[in-house]
């Protein structure tokens, strides 16, 4: 079903979202590779390990429905503010772009909450979220140490 960017609510985290939160990421990271202890950590308790440590977790809604999500983690790494990670679509709705809107988003938010450095962990293989990152404005920075052994690349957008 296509529809159309307006049609595409986003909003905050809300507790009854915390099973959507944990589906719409689950699903592609087993299509491409295997859960990690990090992922289980994070997506067990996005309130207590995103929300309450000044994050942020934005779902896109449609037709009251979670279709997608995306988590604006605050950063442990020095010189970055927040970490965008966790970004899922289900599979229904690729190609409709909400990917970008949860993406642009987040950004904002982020910026709004003062930060002017947003990183993310990802891999190669993920051709589209490859270009939805560029096209985002993100590029490739010299790696750092990563606890996530399926990361191949990090990139930095400043905001």
């Amino acid at each position: 079903m296509l529809v159309g960017i307006k049609d595409i609510q986003i909003v905050d985290f809300k507790p009854e979202f915390s099973t959507a939160f944990k589906t719409l990421n689950q699903w592609w990271i087993e299509s491409y590779f295997i859960m990690e202890p990090s992922d289980y950590t994070i997506l067990n308790h996005p309130q207590s390990e995103v929300i309450d440590k000044g994050g942020v977790i934005l779902f896109a809604i449609i037709d009251n429905a979670p279709v997608g999500v995306c988590a604006l983690i605050k950063s442990k790494v020095k010189d970055y503010n927040f970490e965008l990670a966790k970004m899922g679509v289900h599979p229904d709705w690729h190609g409709q772009g909400i990917g970008w809107k949860l993406g642009k988003a987040c950004l904002e938010k982020a910026k709004a909450l003062g930060a002017r450095t947003v990183f993310l962990e990802s891999n190669t293989k993920l051709e589209v979220a490859m270009y939805l990152y560029k096209k985002l404005g993100f590029r490739k920075v010299d790696s750092f140490p990563t606890p996530d052994d399926r990361c191949n690349i990090q990139m930095l957008v400043e905001l």
